[in-house]
């Protein structure tokens, strides 16, 4: 009988238990999704790329499962809070208390287990699709990639089905140590009031030097390495709590003592319900703000790092190409590309050299770039403009001859690609019109070519650099990766990205989930306590819509609070990667939007639930 009532029951609250459910196979699904890349064997050794960063899908992993947990125990609390009075309703009906123990163990476990049948499902089909595209857009190979793998199944059967039991066995607990007036008046308690301005000002102070340490650390993470690390998350998180729970009820009371504010429509109502309430949010939403800060964060910095990948190949070369012998094909391609320059070179060589004509050098100084490891800056592309007055210059081991200049040994091995990729170990010459005609060798030449788009042009530029690693002396020693090329840069900085976004983007969008889900839970767990607040209005004669509006702004700034911090923290902590990234805040924009996006959803949904449980029922 117990049972049939407890399906009756959650048949009727399905509504708030399909948020529950949302959240769970979100965070199931994504954890199975992580777990399938790193364990999979095949597709791990076929890239080499997932193989050196494959340690970071078990990080988050366990990063994803630590925040379930704490995700889990809250909307738990939450379905306990919407059941409790059900429950003592059933024990003064003549229930015994170990069945109704029973009965909220077998619910919880229930919706646990069918959250996690529909996650395993919708995380194949996660694995399968999204991980496809993905690994389509950043050049993956999906080779020996199973989106069904059963070691992973395993894995997360293991770990969530002892998860839904534990938080089943609390859940029980926590009936079972309650009388029947304690489930029967749940929910009836008062808010304490906390505000001493002394402690206030002693409390944010020691926050805001807490949170200065943090940011201090982050943008200084090049000198501080793993040491600012560990400084900022502790830092950070400490003052981050300090300052909600010295500032924010400070903050309120202040607020509310505004009387042109106060004194306006039913505000009065509406800041005294957050007044009263703030103290039992501070912790929460603090909690919230750290959650914001990691799940927008790890989304940014992953776009970040693929954003940063033209940046960061662009940093040594000055120009896109260098084509050696170029052939007809060469020169379509390069015609079908939208070119900002193009300049040639002569040359000559034999089994020990390599001999440049100055003329075309001194004709058309190459655009090189000097990049500042210091300074971690773009650097801007110049001319070479140091003088030539000499007949002859060397780059190698001869000493009776004058040196090449520095700025010219940039241009001839890294633009216009005289290295050892290209030419092995052979002296590189720069000769006078007169000293390179006596050469009796064959005349050959190399293009130098800068685009107007990099990324448009990738395609040709792959095409011609493959030719080009062909012509190349220790070819059968490089790959493309390995040429000394901007592609090869743009190659290598590309694969340690597409990890850090893959990882980055679905790690971000589950916490941000579960974010919201956390602090929608903690507002509608004490929803049941204001319903007779709400229908005292109503029966006074407080309009419904004037209610509805007053639920919006109080929601409104609570979900307000832990967002701008979260995004300070993000927009700070950005700089943590500016010893590494050229630019952290590419297109910071788009995660943003997806967090906003994210957030507002949940704003709504907790407003709807809300509503649905604090307003009167019009007849």
């Amino acid at each position: 009988m117990l049972l049939k009532l407890s399906f009756a029951s959650m048949r009727k609250m399905f509504k708030d238990y399909l948020v529950l459910l949302f959240g769970l196979t979100i965070s199931i699904s994504i954890f199975y999704m992580f777990e399938t890349l790193a364990q999979n064997e095949v597709f791990v050794e076929s890239n080499a790329i997932i193989g050196s960063i494959m340690f970071i899908f078990h990080v988050g992993s366990f990063l994803l499962a630590a925040i379930t947990v704490f995700y889990i125990f809250y909307a738990t609390s939450f379905m306990l809070s919407m059941r409790q009075k059900e429950m003592g309703m059933y024990m003064t009906l003549g229930a015994k208390k170990h069945k109704v123990t029973q009965l909220m163990f077998f619910e919880t476990f229930f919706i646990g287990i069918i959250s996690l049948i529909v996650g395993l499902v919708i995380g194949v089909g996660l694995a399968q699709g999204i991980a496809s595209l993905l690994m389509a857009q950043l050049d993956f190979s999906a080779d020996g990639f199973q989106p069904f793998y059963m070691s992973s199944i395993i894995t997360t059967v293991i770990f969530y089905v002892a998860l839904f039991l534990l938080t089943s066995i609390v859940n029980a607990v926590k009936i079972a140590r309650k009388s029947v007036l304690d489930l029967m008046h749940a929910g009836h308690k008062q808010d304490g009031l906390k505000a001493k301005g002394s402690w206030t000002i002693v409390g944010v102070l020691f926050s805001i030097i807490l949170i200065g340490i943090g940011y201090y650390a982050m943008t200084n993470m090049g000198e501080l390495a793993q040491f600012g690390v560990i400084i900022a998350a502790i830092s950070i998180t400490a003052g981050t709590y300090l300052l909600f729970i010295s500032l924010l009820p400070y903050f309120m009371k202040k607020v509310k003592r505004i009387r042109t504010l106060n004194e306006k429509g039913i505000n009065s109502f509406t800041l005294g319900q957050l007044r009263f309430r703030i103290n039992n949010l501070t912790k929460v939403l603090a909690t919230v703000s750290m959650l914001v800060a990691l799940g927008l964060g790890a989304m940014t910095a992953g776009l970040s790092f693929y954003n940063n990948v033209e940046l960061q190949a662009g940093m040594f070369h000055a120009n896109d190409v260098a084509i050696h012998q170029p052939i007809d094909r060469d020169m379509k391609l390069v015609r079908a590309m939208d070119t900002e320059e193009e300049n040639t070179y002569h040359y000559k060589v034999d089994d020990d050299s390599v001999y440049f004509l100055k003329k075309d050098l001194v004709d058309h100084p190459p655009l090189v770039k000097q990049f500042n490891t210091q300074a971690m800056e773009l650097p801007e592309a110049e001319r070479v403009s140091a003088e030539l007055p000499e007949a002859k210059y060397v780059y190698g081991d001869t000493k009776s001859i004058p040196d090449i200049p520095d700025p010219w040994v940039t241009a001839l091995t890294t633009e216009l690609r005289a290295g050892y990729q290209m030419f092995g170990d052979r002296n590189i010459y720069i000769l006078d019109l007169a000293g390179y005609q006596q050469l009796q060798m064959e005349e050959k030449k190399v293009l130098n070519v800068r685009v107007e788009d990099f990324t448009d042009a990738l395609p040709k530029i792959k095409e011609l650099e493959e030719r080009q690693l062909e012509l190349s002396a220790a070819s059968d020693k490089v790959n493309m990766q390995g040429s000394g090329s901007k592609l090869a840069d743009y190659l290598v900085f590309k694969d340690f990205a597409s990890g850090t976004i893959f990882m980055g983007f679905f790690l971000g969008i589950a916490f941000l989930m579960m974010m919201a889900s956390v602090l929608m839970f903690k507002l509608l767990s004490g929803a049941t306590a204001d319903i007779h607040r709400y229908s005292m209005l109503r029966k006074i004669g407080v309009r419904k819509s004037l209610l509805t509006k007053s639920i919006y702004r109080e929601l409104f700034l609570v979900f307000l609070f832990p967002a701008l911090v979260g995004l300070v923290h993000v927009i700070v902590g950005m700089q943590m990667f500016s010893f590494i990234l050229v630019e952290p805040y590419t297109k910071i924009w788009l995660p943003i939007s997806i967090f906003l996006v994210i957030y507002g959803i949940y704003y709504w949904l907790t407003v709807q639930m809300y509503k649905r449980i604090v307003l009167p029922k019009e007849m």
